[in-house]
Parts: C-alpha cells; sequence; structure tokens
C-alpha cells in the first residue's frame, strides 16, 4: 500500500515536470483515449506554469529537456527511444537522438573512495596523482585524470555513487507505468512500451560494469591494431573492476574543431575519409561497432590519427545481417530494386503475405528522389531512414540493430559533412562495401548453393536405397543402360550444380563399395 502511494506521488511530480516543459503532447492528441485519465492528468497539472526556455521549441525538445531534467534514468529512456522511429516517429527520435546526457559532477570526495572500495586500496597505492576536477560528468559515471605509479597518464571512469539503486527504482516506477499505459491505452500499446522498458534495462544493466566496456574497448582494439590511422586507448586492466575503469589518456582535438585541426595542417578530406573507412570496416568486416559517433568521442591526434573514446553504447551485427546490407546496399548502388527486394526476401523479412514485386517499387520510389541528388547531398544513413518506414508498412519486423546503425550513419554522416562539406559518404562506402561483397558474399552464396543442392539430392536418399540393392543387382547383370524414356525425363529437370552432383555421386559410390564389400 505504502509503496503504491510513493509510486503514485513520484508519478505526481514527473506528470507535472512534463507539464512544465509543455511536453504532454500526447494528452492534447488524445492518444490517451480514456476521458478521465485525462481529466486527472489536467487535475494533477493544474496551476502548472510553462517554462520560457521552451517557447517555438519542437515537440520533441520540448520532451528532450523535459526528460534531462527527471534524472539519468529518464534521460537514458530518451537516448533509448531515439532509435526506435518506428515507434515514435523519425521527427521525435531526431530530437531525442539531441538529448544532453550531462549532470552536475559528484564530489572528488566520493570519486576517491568509490575507488578505495573497488580495489581495496588507498588511493596513493593505486595512483600516483589524481586530478580532483573531473573532465566529464554524464549521467551514469565521470571522469578523471590521473597517472599511474609507473608515470603513464590515464583516465579514470567512475560509476556515481548508489547509481545501481537509483536506477533500479526509476526502472521499477518505469515497468509500472508501462504496463498501465499497455492496459489501459491502447492508442499508447502500439508503441510496446514495456518492451521499450525492457531494451532500457538491457541497456543500463551493461553499462552499470565498467568491465564490460572495457571488454567492448578492448576488441575494438584488436580489429584495429594493425591499422595506423585509427587507435583505441589501451584499457588498464589491473585498475579496472566493476565501477571504476582505467583506460590510456588520450590526447586530441575532436573531430569537430575544424579550425584547430586546419592549424595543425591536417588534410581534412583524407581525415574525413578515414573515418568512413574505419566506420564501415567496423560493420562489414567486424560486424561490431561503435555507436555513439559524437565528435567529443572522437580526437584527432596532430599527426592525423583517429582517436575514439567511450565504449558504453556498442552495436553488432551478425554475418547474416551483414550479408543482407551488403546485398540491399549494393542493389541501390546499382539501381537493381529487384536485388534489394530480393536480399529482404533471403534474410527473411519480407512477410509472405507482401510480393517481391510491391517492395521493388517501393525500394525504387525512396532511392530514385535521393539517388537523383547531386554526390554530395546523397546520404546513407536517410536511404535506410526511408527504407526502414517502408519496412513497416510492409509489416516487417522491427531490426533494433539496424535502427542503432541507421542512427549511427546518421551522427558519423553528420560529422563528416561538417568536416567537409563536399563529403559523400555513399562514395566513401562503396568500394568498402563491393571488396568486402567480393571477399566474403559470393563465395559465401556459391557454397549456400551448392549445399542447397546436395540437400535436395539427399532428400531423395532414402528412396533411393530401398531400390538400390535390386539396381545394383540389375546393372551386375545387363549393365548399365538408359532407355529414351529415363533420357526424356532427366532432360526435363533443372542441371545440377557440380557441388551437388560430386557430393551426390560420393555418396553413391560409398554405398557400392560398401555393398561390394
Amino acid at each position: 500500500m505504502i509503496r503504491s502511494f510513493l509510486k503514485i506521488k513520484t508519478l505526481i511530480q514527473i506528470i507535472r515536470t512534463i507539464a512544465r516543459y509543455d511536453a504532454l503532447f500526447f494528452v492534447e492528441r488524445n492518444e490517451i483515449p480514456i476521458k478521465f485519465l485525462n481529466i486527472i492528468i489536467r487535475l494533477i497539472t493544474f496551476g502548472v506554469s510553462i517554462t520560457a526556455e521552451v517557447t517555438n521549441l519542437r515537440n520533441g525538445q520540448k520532451l528532450a529537456l523535459a526528460l534531462q531534467n527527471l534524472g539519468p534514468g529518464f534521460i537514458k529512456l530518451g537516448q533509448a527511444l531515439s532509435v526506435r522511429p518506428d515507434l515514435i516517429g523519425q521527427d521525435l527520435a531526431d530530437d531525442l537522438s539531441k538529448l544532453q546526457d550531462h549532470l552536475p559532477p559528484f564530489s572528488s570526495k566520493d570519486a576517491k573512495q568509490a575507488i578505495e572500495d573497488e580495489f581495496g586500496k588507498s588511493l596513493d597505492q593505486i595512483f600516483k596523482t589524481f586530478e580532483e576536477t573531473p573532465i566529464a560528468a554524464a549521467s551514469i559515471a565521470q571522469v578523471h585524470f590521473a597517472t599511474t605509479s609507473e608515470d603513464i597518464p590515464v583516465a579514470v571512469k567512475i560509476l556515481r555513487p548508489d547509481i545501481e539503486e537509483k536506477f533500479n527504482h526509476e526502472l521499477d516506477l518505469l515497468y509500472w507505468l508501462a504496463s498501465i499505459l499497455e492496459r489501459f491505452a491502447p492508442n499508447i500499446r502500439r508503441l510496446r512500451p514495456v518492451e521499450v522498458v525492457d531494451t532500457l534495462s538491457q541497456t543500463v544493466f551493461m553499462e552499470m560494469d565498467l568491465r564490460l566496456e572495457a571488454a567492448a574497448g578492448d576488441e575494438l582494439r584488436l580489429n584495429f591494431k594493425n591499422d595506423p590511422s585509427f587507435n583505441i586507448p589501451k584499457m588498464d586492466w589491473s585498475r579496472t573492476g566493476k565501477r571504476v575503469l582505467t583506460s590510456e589518456r588520450i590526447s586530441g582535438t575532436p573531430i569537430d574543431e575544424v579550425s584547430e585541426l586546419n592549424k595543425n595542417g591536417l588534410n581534412i578530406e583524407k581525415l574525413v575519409a578515414n573515418m568512413a573507412r574505419a566506420f564501415f570496416l567496423q560493420v562489414f568486416r567486424d560486424g561490431f561497432f561503435h555507436a555513439d559517433l559524437h565528435p567529443g568521442n572522437i580526437l584527432v591526434s596532430k599527426d592525423g590519427v583517429i582517436n575514439i573514446i567511450d565504449f558504453g553504447i556498442m552495436g553488432r551485427v551478425d554475418k547474416k545481417t551483414r550479408y543482407y546490407l551488403a546485398e540491399m546496399l549494393t542493389g541501390f548502388i546499382e539501381a537493381d530494386y529487384t536485388k534489394v527486394a530480393k536480399a529482404h526476401v533471403t534474410a527473411g523479412y519480407l512477410p509472405n503475405s507482401k510480393t517481391r514485386e510491391s517492395f521493388a517499387q517501393a525500394a525504387r520510389a525512396i532511392a530514385e528522389p535521393i539517388m537523383g541528388l547531386p554526390l554530395k547531398e546523397i546520404s546513407l544513413a536517410r536511404l535506410l531512414e526511408q527504407l526502414f518506414l517502408v519496412a513497416q508498412r510492409f509489416e516487417m519486423e522491427t531490426q533494433p540493430q539496424l535502427l542503432l546503425l541507421q542512427k549511427t550513419m546518421l551522427v558519423a554522416e553528420g560529422v563528416g559533412r561538417q568536416l567537409y562539406p563536399e563529403t559523400n559518404m555513399w562514395e566513401l562506402a562503396r568500394p568498402l562495401i563491393e571488396e568486402w561483397v567480393e571477399k566474403n558474399l559470393t563465395q559465401e552464396f556459391r557454397a549456400k548453393e551448392a549445399i542447397s543442392e546436395a540437400g535436395k539430392v539427399i532428400e531423395h536418399l532414402p528412396s533411393l536405397i530401398i531400390n538400390l540393392s535390386e539396381s545394383v543387382k540389375t546393372i551386375g547383370q545387363r549393365g548399365l543402360k538408359l532407355d529414351q524414356g529415363t533420357t526424356n525425363t532427366m532432360s526435363k529437370h533443372k542441371p545440377i550444380s557440380r557441388w551437388a552432383w560430386w557430393i551426390g555421386a560420393g555418396l553413391v559410390m560409398s554405398f557400392l563399395i560398401v555393398s561390394i564389400y
């Protein structure tokens, strides 16, 4: 009873905060159809004055400000929703993607105590120096500079005190609210609020264990160990635990500070090309990519090396998804929209109730206006955005990893064009995708085709085996003869691939040898 009362009290505070930022637009749109609930919300918000800073802002911008003021859990909720335009719409998702994850820092005393508690040692046994003023503070953690006893400069990331308990409390409230909405608000039920909170919970769980972030950084570093143009900081595992992450300190210029990059005499066009190359290698070669590529996480050394930091948000795409992406993108490159549709069929995305031809037509409708633009205006991210919207209309199941990829690509393109307005991500991506297709896709598909053909042969083996002993006996007595009827029948069937032929022949010969002996 008391717990329910506290939840209701907290919910009232949340509603009033959202109202203060004029972000209760879902009520105004009657997306909550129950009249008495609308009345209750209006009673709760009675007397709330709208803050002046939201004047002339879009609904998404208002909501972003409201979530930012509600606390860490709601900031993360906004970030989770920003990669789900299929649920909330593209405009709202774009605004939430700009949600600032900045909070006032916690005290250096608490930071030092967290480090000592994590390792069971005094701070001076762990670090030679420790800077008390953090260089960054976000909803989950903040970062301090330090030096090790070996005089190595490092960056130390520390979770906020009691952040786990705070998030668990906020997640519990969000689950409660989501379940109410799914039960009583049919128009909001389509947004699958419980599923959204589930995704948020999984993301937060990953971010609450800094060992997982360190492992992600290590994996990315290993993937690019032989690439001199792309660098990932080395993790200090001896000073890393669940609540503390220590890594090599990276110095450099944020990639959006173009004037400073020019002062260093760097080739901006080459820099953008290297960044694009690294991104597409992550996606296609490795299937593991950095999913938070805002300028603050991309530092450029004076020698032009691109340094990536902060590995709290990463994305993965399995081989099947990479095959789909490669086929689909090469289809767009070649203006072969049947190929685009076939990629969706092969991946199992297109429902049986929809035709390949109608999807090819839809793909052409979204691609031609984009591909007809000047090269510098062609956007892969926008193309994917439009494609995913079409996918919704064709009742395809949402692919969260692809939505995250599209959002990351949009940010990467934005950074690239800010640096070099003539940037054409399409042309930068094309040779990398085609090279990957040449090395992987073709061979893989050929192998699959051969296995498929062999499977057809094996499928008929039971009936073959039943009659084989009699056949062997007949062959032994009369020799092998084919009459005209048999020849005509065989000619009607499609030729079997060479691989399938050899596999089938091998199986038959094996049986013959066993029979003989």
